[in-house]
């Protein structure tokens, strides 16, 4: 024979329904109704930050870098004229601060072109490398705005459920009548 005791599951249900949570249950939900719509922000500003990462790459760094290119190259066809003049001359000094102005020239030209082509390779690899990420993301905000919007809804039916079970149970045990009492002697009443 099994324990009961060890069982509280199998022992008889009270005649009165005992729902004393209801209000820890809406702090709950309306918790999660919070955390929501708090993480649907934070999904949607990852998904804008994405999209001007995107945009700054494909736009911005490349105009960026290509505008660079041009400065520098100006800048050192201006020294390597200055170097030339220089040498012409024959001032031993100014040509040597001439070179040193075409080295730094060339090595800002070489910088400037050496990230134009990294942000052209980010560009390239940028869906490859995103998109998983992009995925998952986007999967955490449906299992957010569907699953969690599922779970808000299950949580205020149950409160409404509960509620109407503790107000059954309790109008059910104040409308039984009283215990039966004997009825007043009619003969008492007739005498006096």
């Amino acid at each position: 024979m099994l324990n009961v005791e060890c069982f509280p599951f199998l022992q008889p249900m009270p005649e009165r329904a005992k729902v004393t949570s209801l209000e820890a249950i809406e702090a709950f939900r309306s918790r999660l109704v919070i955390y929501r719509e708090k993480a649907g922000r934070v999904l949607d500003e990852v998904a804008e930050e994405v999209l001007r990462t995107r945009v700054w790459l494909q736009s911005d760094r490349v105009t960026f870098w290509e505008g660079r290119i041009r400065r520098c190259q100006k800048e050192l066809e201006m020294r390597q004229q200055e170097l030339f003049r220089a040498q012409i001359s024959g001032m031993r000094d100014a040509s040597f601060i001439q070179q040193q102005a075409v080295q730094k020239a060339r090595r800002g030209l070489r910088d400037a072109e050496e990230k134009l082509h990294v942000v052209k390779n980010w560009n390239r690899q940028y869906d490859q490398r995103v998109e998983p990420v992009g995925k998952q993301v986007e999967k955490l905000r449906h299992n957010i705005s569907h699953e969690l919007g599922l779970a808000v809804a299950y949580l205020a039916e149950t409160i409404k459920t509960l509620a109407e079970y503790s107000e059954i149970s309790v109008s059910g045990s104040a409308a039984k009548p009283p215990p039966a009492t004997e009825p007043p002697d009619s003969t008492t009443h007739e005498n006096q």
